[in-house]
This record gives C-alpha cells, structure tokens and sequence, in this order.
C-alpha cells in the first residue's frame, strides 16, 4: 500500500500518529460524470470507457455489480488487478481470475493514475473509470460510478432499472451515510487502528449500525422499502465480506454477519439475484486481505474458512413491506 507524490510512487502505509490512532479517508479526486447533456465532456458511447478493478475491493464490487445490473458489460470492459496489494501498491499481474491491463499494458494501477496526471498527489484506489477517448480518469468515487451507471448510459441499453428513484432519494442519502461511516468504512476504521481507544470507538459505532440494520429489515424487506435500492448493493459488499474478513482479520468479532438473522437472510437474497454471485470472488478477497495486509497479519496466512451456504433459501420473500 503506497501513495503517488508529485507523481512519484511510495510505499507508504496510513499515518494515524496525528489523528490518535484513528483511520481516515482520503476523499477521491476524480469527479466528473458520464452525460448526454450538451457541452459534456463525457457523453455516453459504447466502447468509449473501461472500468479498474479489484475483485477483493468492496468499493470496485460496488461498481462491478452496477455494471452487470445495467447490462453494461458489452459498453463498458474491465481491467482486474492481482488480488495482492503489496509495496507498489495493486498490480496487473497473472492470477486466475485477473486480466492484466487491458488498455496500457501497464504493471501498476498507479500508472494509470500518472497517466492521466503525470504529478498528481492521491492514495492510488479502484475503481477507475476511464476515458479511451480523452486518455484520462472521469471518476474514481464509487459512490458516483454507481449514480453513472445507473442512469448515464440508459440511452444504450434501454434499461431503466433506477436504483436511485427520485421520490426515495432523501432517504437513501441518509441510509447511505449511516452505512458509510458506520459500516462500509467502520470496518477499516475498526481494522485500521492503531490505538485500542480509536479500535474500540470504531467497532462499537460499527456494531451498533449493524444492531439498527437488522431491527429495519425485520420490518421491511430492503433498506428503503419494498424494492432494491442503491443502499442495498452498497451495504452488500461489506456484508458479503464480513464473515470471511472482516471478523477476523480487522477484529470485528462481537458477532459475525450469520448471526444476525434478518441481515443474513437479506445478504443471501442479493447473492442470488441474477448475476450478482459471479461478480463475488472469496479466493479475491480472502487473498488480499490476508496477504497485502502484513503489518496485521504478518505471517500472509489466508484462512480456509467460514463455510457459507449463500444459495440457500433466504426467506425474505415473506416480508411484504
């Protein structure tokens, strides 16, 4: 895990000295959208953008599922990293499941970021959406690709699935929030501590959104009512990685995700909406975390477990609301 100073890659971990020990995130720095409005920059065009990867990350998961949701796969290629991050940070190297860089040819995800800013300063992150055309990044906040895929190339594929409906919008943002600090990103802030008094507030705000999740999906079926929204696949990726990470590996083991009844049931039934299972790979994410994160597990020992039966049946279809 490194950083891009002035262009020039380091292999720096997280400093948490200045903030007591407590994980914080850099905002990303590419922020433009995909648009047919006159004057866009970025219009939407089959075969114009390709998206970065990593199968492992939850953030790029986000983006991936989008993609495979939307009908995307025949506009947008993919480029997918090596599961390992280690002292250059994600690489483009063989491994079952990676592709390389499809593009570039490049060894390094930093490249591409250099490629588009040659001295740029940025925590070097996926996914990445890029611009074949203008050879340069449109976006790196997941949080925006999934928005763009949800609706900016709709004029292509003729599907309209909105996971962002206009009349749930207010509640989904402040279900997101929640769920970001509290969950996508508690989990590193749990995990990425190096104090016992900031682990500790991590963890306990973490398992009190998880408390607050399940109390709402033993009332309605999804996080913002009767249907799928944005807020579901964003919470899913944590979810899908919990048992198999996050519990041990950042010491987020008050409980694990299979304990929790209604949130358990609900992760089940995302996996198994169409398409979506191909798009979660455990040997991805297991690897990665386990092995690039050495200075907590040092040995690079990857679990075996848990075992996990995510095409059984969820019961979710019972909830009416």
């Amino acid at each position: 895990m490194g950083l891009l100073v002035d262009g020039k890659w380091q292999d720096k971990w997280y400093d948490t000295s200045k903030n007591g020990g407590k994980f914080e995130r850099q905002a990303s720095k590419f922020r433009d959208k995909v648009s047919n409005e006159d004057g866009s920059t970025f219009p939407a065009e089959s075969g114009r953008y390709h998206l970065y990867v990593s199968l492992a990350c939850p953030w790029a998961h986000r983006a991936l599922i989008f993609r495979k949701l939307k009908g995307l796969e025949a506009h947008i290629d993919v480029s997918v990293v090596h599961p390992e991050m280690l002292d250059q940070g994600w690489e483009f190297k063989d491994y079952p499941g990676s592709t390389g860089d499809k593009l570039y040819n490049f060894d390094y995800a930093h490249q591409i970021y250099t490629e588009a800013a040659p001295e740029i300063t940025t925590r070097v992150t996926v996914p990445i959406l890029w611009d074949k055309r203008t050879e340069t990044i449109v976006n790196n906040e997941s949080a925006e690709i999934i928005r763009i895929f949800n609706s900016g190339f709709n004029s292509l594929t003729n599907n309209e699935d909105d996971y962002y409906p206009n009349a749930q919008r207010e509640e989904i943002d402040a279900v997101n929030n929640m769920v970001y600090h509290d969950i996508n990103n508690g989990v590193y802030k749990a995990g990425f501590a190096t104090t016992q008094e900031a682990y500790e507030e991590a963890v306990t705000a973490l398992f009190c959104a998880l408390d607050r999740v399940e109390e709402r999906l033993s009332k309605q079926r999804y996080l913002v009512g009767s249907k799928i929204t944005e807020a579901d696949w964003r919470l899913f990726t944590t979810l899908i990685r919990f048992d198999a990470v996050y519990h041990g590996h950042f010491k987020c083991n008050k409980k694990q995700i299979a304990d929790y009844p209604n949130i358990y049931g609900y992760m089940k039934e995302l996996y198994q909406v169409p398409g979506v299972a191909e798009t979660v790979n455990f040997d991805h994410i297991k690897r990665h975390y386990y092995y690039s994160h050495t200075m907590i597990n040092p040995t690079q020992v990857i679990p075996v477990g848990p075992e996990q039966d995510l095409m059984s049946p969820h019961g979710r279809d019972k909830i009416e609301r």
